[in-house]
């Protein structure tokens, strides 16, 4: 039996369903589908660091708490960043030009085989080592 495709979040992503943007019902329902069909999902801590820096910003570091607990109530999970993936985003940062934290996202979606799911037009480049589902 084939090991069941997971989906990788990047923050792009996150943000449009903790903002509830058009996007956003696109994400829920790929979280609800993946629930129901026993796909995992996860996110680099790297990339919920970022959500929460954003949120954070954005409004305020209780409302950054709020939406990581809302992530993590989401059955999302969280992944540390080991020398592996840490080794894996950073020769995606030598060859591209992506944030950091994106590279982390693509790198996870990689070790994983998974399906990295995002709108940002940065994943463009790497969309030749990485499967990336396009919200």
């Amino acid at each position: 039996m084939a090991k069941p495709k997971a989906y990788v979040l990047d923050s792009w992503s996150m943000m449009a369903y903790l903002e509830d943007e058009p996007s956003g019902h696109q994400i829920a329902d790929l979280i609800a589908d993946a629930h129901e069909n026993g796909i995992p999902l996860m996110m680099s801590v790297i990339n919920v660091g970022e959500v929460w820096y954003i949120v954070a910003r954005e409004v305020s570091e209780e409302e950054a708490n709020n939406s990581i607990a809302e992530i993590q109530h989401l059955g999302i999970e969280f992944v540390d960043a080991n020398w592996k993936l840490t080794g894996e985003a950073a020769r995606f940062k030598s060859k591209h030009k992506m944030s950091y934290a994106d590279c982390f996202a693509a790198a996870l979606a990689k070790e994983n085989k998974a399906s990295l799911v995002t709108g940002d037009p940065e994943f463009k480049q790497v969309e030749d080592q990485v499967r990336v589902n396009w919200v």
